[in-house]
């Protein structure tokens, strides 16, 4: 087994953590001195600080995430947005339109419809208020094409991977375009039908055995099986 192997263990609620590893309430607290986690998660020792990884989690969100949101509502001035969390965020129509709005001339519903996704940016948040969403920079906007994936939060550090490595692979291996959100959506784009089941079934895969170690090259095998029965070159 490799040090990198070695170095992954599955941490128990209420197990003390070594020093070092990042606060992240509710998740890691500080209690007595002593840093206590609050959920079960994997403890990686392998770099140059200990990581902790809660795999039990509630997106809360922060300025400066990019999250996938889906329209919830349409309201006079703005929009509700779904961001997989207990907050629904707003965006606002003029930062849409990306002009001065006019409720008695611009129809919302023809920008984003009920049930539409859109990649933002959160740019305020406090939890005596909304979270309010930008889509005003390079990248974000309504997604018009692809599929949307949903996992549970906590497991997108493990879609990604350590370095990317992950996330890396499953784009080399099937030729798709990904984008993991931090709240649990993943935005996939590929070629053709086949090749995106079989996204989809491994991002699966990796939310069910995020907590095992080896997990990239098991799911890489995976694929390979997958792509075979397929007929998938």
């Amino acid at each position: 087994m490799s040090g990198e192997l070695k170095s992954r263990r599955i941490v128990v609620p209420g197990e003390r953590l070594p020093e070092g590893v990042e606060v992240r309430e509710p998740y890691v607290i500080e209690e007595g001195g002593a840093l206590i986690a609050t959920v079960m998660g994997i403890l990686d020792t392998h770099g140059e600080k200990p990581n902790f990884i809660p795999l039990q989690t509630v997106y809360v969100p922060k300025p400066g995430d990019v999250v996938i949101g889906m329209i919830q509502s349409i309201g006079v001035m703005n929009w509700q947005v779904d961001i997989n969390s207990p907050y629904i965020a707003v965006l606002n129509a003029q930062d849409f339109l990306g002009r001065p709005y006019n409720p008695l001339t611009d129809d919302l519903t023809q920008y984003l419809a009920v049930g539409d996704y859109i990649k933002a940016k959160v740019v305020a948040f406090d939890r005596s208020r909304s979270p309010l969403l930008t889509v005003q920079e390079k990248g974000l906007g309504k997604i018009t094409e692809g599929k949307i994936v949903e996992i549970q939060a906590a497991k997108i550090p493990r879609v990604i991977g350590k370095k990317r490595s992950m996330i890396s692979m499953l784009e080399e291996e099937l030729g798709c375009e990904i984008f993991a959100a931090v709240n649990g959506r993943i935005h996939i784009k590929c070629s053709d039908k086949e090749r995106e089941s079989i996204l989809v079934l491994a991002i699966k895969m990796i939310e069910r055995e995020a907590h095992k170690v080896g997990l990239t090259a098991r799911v890489q095998e995976y694929i390979e099986e997958l792509k075979k029965v397929k007929g998938v070159e």
